[in-house]
């Protein structure tokens, strides 16, 4: 019998909370490890042995909402996969979350279906965007959809690439082979049709992987 997908809920509505962890309970291989009201209390429960492996996430929250959240969890717990749950479809926050690196987002009215599909695709490395979100990246210049299908590893190498580190350096960091880093460097230039260590710094400033 496979382990169960561990889901943390991030939200400050409690009644909400409840209804979305008894859908999810109820599907199959789907547990809800534990709820938070914001960021802050989210960041109180994680540690190594309560760690999720998606995160649903609310936007608009007290305290800490759920873009610095986002943030948080890109620099501590880039294995953490986001999925958005929200009422928000505007163009501003879901560009803003892309940028996060999340993998799914969906409004809270989305039906039972919709939300086990996001499950399904977010647990098994894909991205889920309905289409008002791809609508808006197709009609943004400053940020590249295939942002998304990066993996956590590779948006790590994509920023110590924007550095003065040497590839070398670059490998001891992440505690891998030069030989493993080669291999992310080539995936990326594959990915992103990028021929240099250029290219890869300037499409991290283009997709404010990095500030300048």
């Amino acid at each position: 019998m496979e382990d169960p997908i561990q889901i943390a809920l991030v939200d400050d509505h409690r009644l909400f909370r409840s209804g979305i962890a008894f859908l999810i309970n109820n599907f199959h291989r789907y547990s809800v490890l534990f709820e938070a009201g914001d960021g802050e209390e989210m960041i109180r429960k994680i540690n190594t042995k309560l760690k999720p492996h998606i995160v649903l996430l609310d936007i608009s929250m007290p305290k800490m909402d759920g873009i610095s959240t986002a943030k948080w969890l890109r620099n501590n717990h880039p294995d953490i996969k986001v999925i958005v749950l929200s009422m928000f479809e505007d163009a501003e926050k879901v560009l803003t979350m892309v940028r996060l690196g999340v993998k799914g987002y969906l409004l809270k009215d989305s039906e039972p279906a919709e939300f086990e599909d996001a499950l399904y695709k977010v647990s098994n490395n894909e991205i889920y965007y309905p289409e008002f979100v791809t609508r808006h990246l197709v009609h943004n210049i400053n940020i590249d959809f295939t942002l998304a299908k990066l993996n956590s590893r590779e948006i790590e190498f994509l920023k110590l690439s924007a550095t003065e580190l040497t590839y070398k350096e670059i490998a001891e960091h992440m505690c891998l082979s030069s030989r493993t880093v080669d291999g992310y460097r080539d995936s990326l230039f594959e990915k992103l049709q990028i021929k240099s260590r250029i290219g890869l710094v300037l499409y991290a400033i283009k997709n404010k992987l990095i500030e300048v």
